[in-house]
């Protein structure tokens, strides 16, 4: 079941709105938008590596119309870095905030979900499923983390009425579990 957002019922008419997926890392974020992914890699420490995130991260959803993360994996058993990702994330809200851009939180179980058709599913999966239902092949160091964010932004699109790819129902069920945004009423967004 797609719930889709009070705003944009007759989302169907009209331009598509750009969504951006974020999924967010202290070494190696991904970023996707529809039809291309990116990543933002970095071996800073500290603050200085917070400030350069976010400068980044900035420049690719400085015009988004609505932005799609990744949300934090608590079961994760690494917790090196646990608060520089936190704040990592907080830093992007804010900004998303600021500049009045809605976000969606998208948490790991769901972005699987939705993409894979399960919770459980592996990086490889998540990857592969891409490739195949969108035509998006990832590639390199960053291969798992760009998908990850495709898929964000994948699920982001259709929750907005305009899906890239027809979802079975099993996968959409995971937007459910997603937190959206209030977003400001018909042609806002």
């Amino acid at each position: 079941m797609t719930v889709v957002p009070p705003a944009l019922t007759s989302a169907g008419a009209g331009p598509r709105p750009l969504v951006i997926g974020l999924d967010l890392s202290l070494t190696s974020t991904g970023i996707a938008g529809h039809g291309w992914t990116d990543r933002i890699r970095t071996k800073l420490r500290g603050d200085t590596r917070l400030a350069f995130l976010e400068t980044q991260v900035a420049g690719f959803i400085r015009h988004a119309d609505l932005v799609a993360m990744e949300g934090p994996s608590y079961g994760h058993g690494a917790l090196a870095g646990h608060e520089d990702l936190a704040g990592l994330r907080v830093l992007v809200r804010r900004y998303c905030h600021r500049h009045s851009i809605p976000y969606a939180v998208i948490p790991p179980t769901s972005l699987k979900l939705y993409v894979a058709g399960y919770g459980r599913a592996t990086k490889g999966e998540i990857r592969s499923a891409i490739a195949d239902r969108y035509g998006v092949h990832t590639e390199g160091a960053a291969r798992y983390d760009e998908a990850d964010a495709y898929g964000a932004m994948a699920a982001a699109y259709d929750w907005l009425g305009h899906p890239l790819a027809a979802v079975p129902d099993t996968h959409a069920r995971a937007l459910a579990g997603c937190q959206w945004p209030d977003l400001p009423q018909e042609g806002s967004v």
